[in-house]
């Protein structure tokens, strides 16, 4: 299509053509030839290139092919969450290796119970973490939340419960240097308990059992913040059918910190008794207070073991010259002190004799023998003999003393 058109204006980079129906249209002077001038008529042939426009569109397609073959086939994959191991204080938890596809990663975050409990550092390396500080018997939610350029993609709930206390399957052991029979005996005690045994320190490993802290793998165990105990730790907590304190287990600590309960090798007192019945020996002495049996031999028997060990408790007297008066003659031995006639007899024959004024002065003290007898729960009476021994200063003998004759 051949277009006549008239040059009306000229500028730098820009001139105004005119139609015949005198409108106005811009055109780019560097196509235009030139020599051309305000005034000049240019003819302009316009036709469509179907080739180029045909060539153009295949172009195109190949270009829009190439994109979905490339980013719109594949996706990211959301993470698959397990656990590896548990404890009654801590929980490890793994999963796949992250696939991205052709999306760039924004954050891979954990979830405990609905509420975030941190990012997990490197994820594209790291596919474990250990969760520690958790409630024993306790029931635990987790998911992980993947966040990508193409999108967030999470895992399923893993639902986890914490071990009781009596439950040792969730302990992992790594040994390290000792003798060859304590290791077999470790062998032994794990199995029986129900635990594993490792040879390398892994995210999984809760303690670290030798007898000298050297090597590769205590020096990874200290690094990993791993107890370090000693092989006693898993026969304790075998004796005991629970798990045990580390306290007292390590290498460098005070055998006499291991506290020992009423585990398999405890007996009580009840069976010990049991085992001297047959061994015997006869019943072990009981712990609580011995029986009234009634005084010992040698003694009236009025007089009780109470009264005894309160006679015998009390601060001798002063001696006769000290008191200024003569010391009362010792009692009859072939008269019973405990009798009523001999009771009598001593009753009558006494004697009164001032006290003199060094008697009066001395401290008083309770020295009264007087009781009753747990057994026959009556009164005991003390003898004149007891009598002449006691305080000038009671009100019964303020004046007088009496002295057995």
């Amino acid at each position: 299509m051949l277009i006549s058109l008239t040059v009306g204006k000229v500028d730098a980079g820009v001139a105004v053509l005119l139609t015949e129906d005198k409108r106005l249209i811009e055109f780019p002077s560097i196509l235009l030839p030139p020599s051309i001038s305000s005034g000049s008529i240019v003819d302009i042939t316009v036709s469509r290139n179907i080739a180029s426009e045909t060539a153009s569109q295949k172009s195109f397609q190949a270009l829009q092919s190439s994109i979905l073959s490339t980013y719109g086939q594949q996706s990211p994959s959301p993470p698959v969450l397990r656990c590896r191991n548990a404890t009654q204080t801590s929980i490890v938890l793994e999963w796949d290796p992250i696939s991205l596809a052709t999306a760039e990663l924004r954050n891979l975050s954990l979830y405990k119970n609905g509420s975030k409990a941190g990012n997990i550092p490197k994820p594209m390396e790291m596919t474990s973490t250990k969760l520690s500080g958790l409630a024993v018997d306790m029931e635990y939610n987790f998911s992980l939340v993947l966040r990508t350029s193409a999108g967030v993609y999470s895992s399923e709930k893993l639902v986890v419960r914490t071990h009781k206390m009596t439950d040792l399957s969730g302990i992992t052991v790594t040994p390290g240097i000792m003798a060859p029979p304590l290791r077999e005996s470790l062998n032994g005690a794990v199995d029986r308990i129900g635990a594993k045994i490792v040879e390398n320190v892994r995210i999984d490993t809760t303690h670290f059992v030798c007898m000298e802290g050297r090597g590769r793998e205590w020096e990874k165990a200290v690094e990993m913040n791993i107890p370090v105990v000693r092989p006693e730790w898993v026969e304790g907590c075998e004796r005991e059918g629970r798990i045990v304190g580390v306290r007292g287990y390590y290498l460098n600590a005070d055998p006499k910190l291991r506290q020992v309960g009423q585990g398999v090798g405890f007996q009580s007192p009840q069976r010990q008794q049991q085992q001297r019945s047959e061994m015997g020996q006869g019943p072990s002495m009981p712990n609580g207070p011995l029986p009234n049996r009634g005084p010992p031999q040698g003694l009236p028997p009025s007089t009780s073991v109470n009264n005894l060990r309160a006679s015998t408790q009390l601060p001798s007297p002063s001696s006769p010259s000290e008191r200024g008066s003569p010391a009362p003659p010792p009692p009859a031995k072939d008269t019973p002190r405990d009798a009523p006639n001999s009771q009598t007899s001593a009753s009558q024959s006494t004697a009164s004799i001032p006290a003199s004024p060094e008697r009066e002065s001395l401290p008083s003290h309770t020295t009264s023998t007087e009781g009753i007898d747990e057994q026959s729960s009556q009164t005991v009476k003390p003898t004149a003999h007891e009598r002449g021994f006691r305080s000038p200063k009671r009100e019964d003998s303020a004046s007088m003393v009496e002295v057995d004759l």
